[in-house]
Parts: C-alpha cells; structure tokens; sequence
C-alpha cells in the first residue's frame, strides 16, 4: 500500500425509526446508522461507532436495533485491537455509541462538539465521558494522517466534522451527518454552482464549508444515514 492508498468499508450498525413529526413525513422513517472503516498505512481508522444504549424515554422514542461495533467489525475480518484511531462525525447518541468499547484509542472531535456534548440534553454522557476516553481535541481543520484530513461541516451540530480521504481513484468524503441524504447534498452542490456561475438571486442558501469541500474535487460522498452515494455527473462539474 503506498503512500495515499486508501481502502473504505462501510459498516452496518443497526437502524433506528425517526417518528413522523421529526422526520416531517406522513410516516415514521427508518434510517440507518452506517460507520466507516478506512485502511491506510499507518492503521485502521473507525469513522463513526454506532447506536449506544439509551435512557428509557430515548429508547422508546426512537425504538433502535444495535448492531455492535465489535459484531460489524468482526463480520468485516477486523478485531477491536486493530483499530488506531477513531473520528466521531459527532457526538450524538448514534455516532458515539461504539466509543466505550475502543476506550484508549485516540477518538478525533472537534474542541467545540466535546464541549456541547458535555452540556445536558446533548447526548448520553456516559458515552462521552467513560473509563478511558481519550480525545484529541482539534479547533478547525487538520490533516490527521497523509492524505486524511478533518474537515468541520458544523449545521447538524457546532461541532460536525467529516472526513476527507485521498484515494488513486478520487477524493472520498466521509460527510457524516453534514446532510441526511444524498440528494440534499446535491442540491446544495447544486446552488453553489448555480452562485458560482452568476444565476441570478433568489437561490438556496449553502452551508458556509461547502465551497471548501468541492474546492477538494469529491469522486465519491458517503453519509452516516443514507446508503445512496452522491458523485459528480462529469469531470467538468467536479472542475466547478
């Protein structure tokens, strides 16, 4: 594997229903919880951890079905111990959950997500601040490893990040929950490029990080509750 290989595979880490109110539909949604497993040279990154376990009202609320992170990285031929290091997108119940069972490993947050997930009403505190959490803090943007960057996408939360990953076939964007869908994404990707070619107002806003993330020419753009993958329609368009 050279310098900026890159292998990426995703992990099924159970599902969760959004009720119909939160979700805006007629009906309840079923969204996924997926996690991502990134092989480079110097070890095995674990993007995302999971479901953990919930309060009783939270567990009614949103009724989960776990996929342990031990049992997903086990389908995938990998052991706990093969894991170097952890990047939470953020810290919300269904992205952290996995984390207590890779206590001592390096988990990657943003300064400004640990500090909120420490405030009540965040998320489950038990899965921030358990035996042997240990967090390397960043404030911004940082390239974790060659050819691995941290990249923050804050909406979904202050703190949201995702993850830029070279590869010889393109660059690939772990994005999280920067959007819930794909389709999002591309609308947004959409009304950056409508702005960047003088289509006159009025125009969807776009996130303040887009530009950044498109100036890096995503191939390929995976996200944390949707199995659909946003790629560009042409050399050209990833050009814009």
């Amino acid at each position: 594997m050279t310098e900026h290989d890159a292998a990426v595979r995703r992990l099924d880490l159970g599902y969760f229903v959004r009720s119909a109110a939160e979700a805006g539909e007629p009906h309840p949604r079923v969204e996924p919880a997926y996690g991502y497993l990134v092989r480079r040279p110097e070890g095995l990154l674990l993007f995302d951890t999971g479901i953990g376990e919930l309060d009783p009202e939270t567990e009614a609320r949103y009724r989960p079905v776990r996929r342990s992170v031990l049992a997903a990285l086990a389908a995938a031929g990998i052991g706990l111990d093969e894991i170097a290091l952890v990047v939470n997108c953020h810290l919300h119940f269904d992205h952290c959950g996995g984390n207590p069972a890779l206590a001592g490993r390096r988990i990657v947050v943003q300064r400004a997500e640990l500090a909120v997930a420490r405030q009540p009403g965040h998320t489950i505190p038990e899965l921030v601040d358990f035996p042997g959490a240990r967090y390397e803090e960043l404030d911004g943007e940082a390239e974790i490893w060659p050819g691995v960057w941290i990249l923050p996408t804050p909406g979904h939360t202050v703190g949201h990040q995702s993850l830029v990953v070279r590869q010889p076939d393109g660059t690939l964007v772990l994005a999280g929950q920067a959007h819930d869908f794909a389709f999002q994404f591309g609308s947004a990707q959409l009304a950056l490029r409508a702005a960047r070619d003088g289509v006159a107002e009025p125009l969807p806003p776009v996130p303040g990080w887009l530009p950044r993330l498109m100036d890096l020419d995503p191939a390929r753009v995976l996200f944390a509750h949707d199995g659909a993958v946003w790629e560009p329609t042409s050399d050209e368009w990833r050009r814009v």
